[in-house]
């Protein structure tokens, strides 16, 4: 079965950084597109990045030149690099990847809540 187990969410303040991981088991990240999504309440899941199997990335306008997502092919993980983080950024965040017969994958998310 496979799995995504995300870490590293937490509390910080603006202005500060945190880094989300995503590790997967029974399946592979290197050959498949992986997205960060997050979902703050009372709104719709938005997509936040994502990284393909050629290692292209596309992030959201709302984090671009702050948030970083890279992949780790030996630890079959993805991550997700947020620095300069606002109170808006505060969601809980998903990692999300398809398999290759195009089946949707989710972890089970981690808060990120950031303080003004």
């Amino acid at each position: 079965q496979v799995q995504l187990v995300e870490s590293g969410g937490g509390l910080v303040q603006a202005g500060g950084s945190l880094r989300l991981s995503c590790a997967a088991s029974r399946i592979i990240f290197s050959i498949n597109v992986v997205e960060w999504y997050r979902q703050a309440p009372g709104k719709q899941r938005e997509l936040v990045a994502r990284i393909t199997s050629g290692g292209t990335t596309h992030y959201a306008d709302s984090v671009k030149e702050r948030f970083t997502i890279s992949r780790d092919n030996a630890k079959n993980t993805v991550y997700l690099q947020m620095n300069s983080l606002e109170p808006e950024d505060t969601a809980v965040y998903y990692c999300s990847t398809i398999s290759g017969a195009g089946y949707r994958y989710w972890g089970q998310g981690t808060q990120v809540t950031v303080s003004s």
